[in-house]
């Protein structure tokens, strides 16, 4: 016969192993989104003017504002803001500050402040 005792117990590791494998899974897909943002927004300051980038900028955040109509979505806001910040130094420095806080807090670090 099959203790229950060890069937519990068994389905509360399996669990545990699930839900480590997810944030796993989530702190690298947020990784992976910072890299992809950080490749965009040097593609941008590299191929666009500023002019064009503070007008695609604001463009994406009133688009963002709008987010709950179709096709448009608040994903756009973080982007605007980010492009706006190659031109802006205290957006930028308010932008990188955000970034490595939440780079450290994703590493899994136990550190706070």
């Amino acid at each position: 016969m099959l203790n229950t005792n060890e069937v519990s117990l068994s389905n509360t590791e399996i669990k545990r192993n699930q839900a480590g494998t997810s944030l796993h899974r989530r702190n690298r897909r947020r990784r992976r989104l910072v890299a992809l943002s950080y490749r965009f927004l040097k593609q941008g300051k590299r191929y666009l003017p500023p002019v064009l980038r503070g007008i695609l900028g604001l463009v994406l955040i009133v688009g963002g504002i709008l987010g709950f109509l179709p096709v448009l979505g608040f994903w756009m806001i973080p982007l605007g803001i980010a492009l706006l910040a190659t031109d802006i130094p205290p957006l930028r420095r308010w932008l990188v500050r955000r970034l490595n806080h939440h780079l450290r807090d994703s590493s899994g670090g136990k550190g706070g402040n």
